[in-house]
């Protein structure tokens, strides 16, 4: 078996025989070689940048041993070492729809997870300079004193005010088909980055740990950003791979919560996309015991455990260089329009659950609230108030959910469902239905003005996988990039958005509910079928990106043509903050 089909034994010279034994004995040591190599332990991602500030920053990586030492070496000669502190993930599973080898699901019984074993290691390097780059490398010790190392990467703590930077600005990953290409091509074009602003949707399925790590299609969340994706696209034939970009490893990812970094009621039993797609409003669960309130209505603990954001909390306030930037947590759970009966959808609950109110879905509940008087809203306006924002030169605002697009995913409007019971003269239930008062959109009525009102220049979301912009009157931007891995249409012209007949409130199929109309890219707008310029890219060819550029002051826009792998890259927009 270890023979090359066309290679003979030599029956007759001992030369020959000689040669063929130590040839035979050649392919067994690389054989056994190459298997020892299969074996050895390895970090599950390269290093990555968090939370700097004036003086340090975090370094933070994974492995799937818990190691007896984790160490980051840096300085000039990588003779400074701090020992990184190591914590177990707690809600890591894979499931039958994992993408993973099949010797990760040979454990796997039916739907059941179970559970993936990962450690996060988390150094803080502090003594920084600002503007002086410092090379770092990170080192995990197994128990058995096997020693593995990262590349050599370089890192800088908060820059000063009036640095010139360069940072990404995207969204909605999840595993996408064009995102390594997407983050291949931000390397290329734009070089090292100096943060990267991602407003939500990182993975899919929060929980299943390989969507992060290591999923076999080769897109998984760390590769594509540290260039070790192995994704490939086949466009008309013509088979390309991407690897991504190396882009956390140097530079601090700042990220929101979206809708896929929410797991619903936990399970051990069910598979992680029931799980993921049965939330319960924590209100509807107050009669659970409250240990069991998160268990019994949703959570982010697996994303609040991989990423270290100032306060450790799910909005915050950060400044970095000229910027000052403000994080919310703005989503809601994403539920099917249709109507069928057999629908837990965002109008209505299913024929067989209406007598079953531990089964309902609640319509499109709202996460965290951020209408006027919460305790979301109440910490935002003391943030706006605060010194740190008011001196910020640049004032940027980032959420997952919509307040202006042409996507799918604006209507209904962003208010607590109204739930409507239709029942028969006998008292049985005929429907359980759901409204969205459309005066009551809590982002449009109570959250716009106050950002308008403290002179916000960009509000950056994304959610509806596409890229348009708008300007309100009073010339605050709105940016939606996340045209990123594949695209959900933009409802425009023939193409209208599904929405509810026979309802009472106001659904609106085209257009952007809202009521701004997109702007249009000022230098070189992608053509429509009828050859006519559009105001927003929705493509499963193109895939865009976007750089603020600080120092210009700057928004440009970027695509790229994936069925032309050999072609540059377009800037097709660009703003003036």
């Amino acid at each position: 078996m270890l023979i090359p089909p066309d290679f003979s034994i030599p029956q007759n010279s001992p030369r020959n025989l000689w040669i063929f034994a130590i040839l035979f004995l050649i392919t067994i040591l690389l054989i056994l070689i190459m298997q020892s190599l299969s074996t050895q332990p390895q970090l599950l991602t390269d290093p990555f940048l968090q939370l700097p500030t004036n003086n340090s920053i975090r370094v933070v990586w994974f492995t799937e041993f818990p190691g007896i030492r984790h160490t980051v070496s840096y300085g000039d000669n990588l003779n400074q070492i701090v020992t990184a502190n190591t914590t177990k993930l707690s809600r890591t599973r894979e499931d039958r729809d994992s993408r993973v080898s099949e010797e990760v699901k040979k454990d796997i019984v039916d739907h059941k997870p179970i559970v993936r074993n990962i450690w996060r290691h988390e150094a803080e390097i502090t003594g920084l300079t600002p503007g002086d780059r410092v090379p770092y490398q990170v080192k995990s010790e197994t128990q058995n004193g096997q020693i593995v190392t990262s590349r050599i990467f370089s890192l800088a703590p908060n820059p000063t005010p009036g640095t010139p930077l360069k940072i990404l600005l995207t969204s909605d990953h999840q595993l996408m088909p064009m995102v390594a290409a997407n983050l291949q091509k931000v390397a290329e074009t734009i070089g090292r980055v100096d943060a990267i602003f991602l407003a939500g949707d990182l993975a899919n399925i929060p929980d299943r740990a390989s969507e992060w790590f290591d999923d076999i299609r080769g897109r998984a969340f760390f590769p594509c950003l540290q260039g070790r994706a192995f994704s490939e696209l086949d466009k008309n034939g013509v088979k390309t791979v991407y690897t991504g970009g190396e882009l956390i490893q140097y530079a601090p990812l700042f990220t929101a919560i979206g809708n896929h970094e929410v797991m619903g009621r936990f399970s051990n039993d069910r598979s992680l996309n029931d799980q993921f797609n049965d939330s319960f409003p924590i209100l509807a669960a107050q009669e659970i015991s409250a240990d069991r309130v998160k268990d019994s209505s949703f959570n982010f603990d697996t994303y609040q455990e991989i990423f270290s954001l100032p306060r450790e909390e799910k909005y915050y306030a950060v400044t970095f260089g000229d910027v000052r930037l403000v994080v919310l947590f703005i989503t809601n759970m994403w539920r099917t329009p249709s109507l069928d009966a057999n629908a837990k959808g965002r109008y209505r609950e299913r024929d067989r659950d209406f007598n079953h109110p531990e089964n309902w879905g609640y319509g499109q509940h709202i996460y965290e609230p951020i209408v006027k008087g919460s305790e979301q809203y109440n910490w935002l306006q003391n943030e706006l108030n605060s010194p740190e924002f008011k001196q910020a030169k640049y004032k940027i605002v980032m959420f997952h959910h919509p307040p202006h697009t042409l996507g799918d995913n604006i209507v209904p409007a962003y208010t607590d469902p109204v739930q409507i019971i239709d029942r028969e003269p006998n008292g049985n239930i005929k429907m359980i239905r759901y409204e969205y008062p459309k005066e009551n959109d809590y982002i449009i009525r109570d959250l716009i003005p106050l950002l308008e009102k403290a002179n916000v220049q960009l509000v950056l979301y994304g959610h509806s996988h596409l890229w348009n912009r708008f300007i309100s009157p009073s010339g605050m931007h709105f940016l939606e990039t996340s045209n990123v891995g594949n695209n959900y249409p933009a409802a425009i012209g023939e193409r209208r958005r599904f929405v509810p007949p026979a309802y009472q409130e106001e659904y609106v199929p085209i257009g952007d509910p809202n009521g701004l109309e997109p702007v249009m890219p000022n230098i070189a707008p992608v053509l429509g079928e009828d050859g006519q310029p559009m105001a927003y890219i929705a493509s499963n060819d193109l895939t865009v990106f976007s750089i603020f550029d600080t120092g210009a002051g700057v928004v440009s826009s970027y695509y790229f043509d994936t069925r032309k792998p050999e072609s540059k890259v377009v800037k097709f927009d660009e703003f003036k903050l």
